[in-house]
């Protein structure tokens, strides 16, 4: 009987439906078209198309600057650095001609008799002043040219060169209120009232590209 029964147990054992609840399932390995579809997905993902890596976006966006960009870029930075000492000595100036007329000194009269001393170096700093926004604006606005195609930094590009022309315009401005501010008081605040806007819109534009980096 002992061997029956272990003969019985044997067959058991062995038998192919205990074999087949005993075998380990195979682990699915994923094929190559998977692994290229999910790079595929990836590059769609991040922008790209399927064949094209982040060097190839570097290089399409790539633009080339010529040297005379960097000589006036360097020309016009330079001139930007004397923009605000120049402001503040011509309002000092105006300032000071503002309080020679209220008290009483002509500032039109050419025989320098009752003259106030400080009408020529207001001038001679508005001429600077000129000459500065003269270099700037070409400079500026050539560099700008160059620069179309350049997409990093446009909108801070753009926004100081409408501010500038602005104050092109608004120097000008003032300009044809010269001669009334040595005519009247009224003339002269008027003046007065024009250049401060002119240098506060200027300047502002100016510190906007000193501290605003890409």
């Amino acid at each position: 009987m002992r061997t029956l029964a272990g003969v019985i147990l044997a067959l058991v054992i062995l038998s192919p439906a205990s074999a087949q609840q005993h075998q380990s399932i195979p682990m699915q390995l994923p094929s190559a078209a998977g692994l290229a579809c999910g790079a595929c997905q990836a590059s769609l993902a991040v922008g790209l198309q399927p064949g094209q890596g982040p060097a190839d976006t570097v290089r399409r966006q790539a633009v080339e600057y010529s040297d005379a960009y960097a000589t006036r870029l360097k020309i016009h930075q330079f001139a930007s650095y004397t923009e605000i000492p120049l402001f503040a000595a011509e309002y000092l100036l105006g300032e000071k001609l503002l309080r020679d007329q209220r008290n009483g000194i002509n500032q039109g009269g050419e025989d320098g008799g009752n003259r106030s001393s400080v009408r020529g170096a207001h001038s001679a700093v508005a001429g600077g002043l000129g000459v500065l926004f003269a270099v700037n604006t070409v400079t500026g606005g050539w560099n700008l040219y160059e620069s179309r195609k350049d997409p990093a930094g446009r909108t801070r590009r753009w926004i100081h060169t409408i501010a500038m022309l602005a104050a092109d315009a608004g120097f000008l401005w003032t300009a044809s209120a010269a001669e009334g501010a040595r005519e009247s008081d009224a003339g002269a605040r008027t003046h007065r009232t024009r250049a401060i806007a002119s240098m506060s819109l200027a300047t502002a534009s100016t510190l906007m590209m000193w501290l605003w980096k890409d």
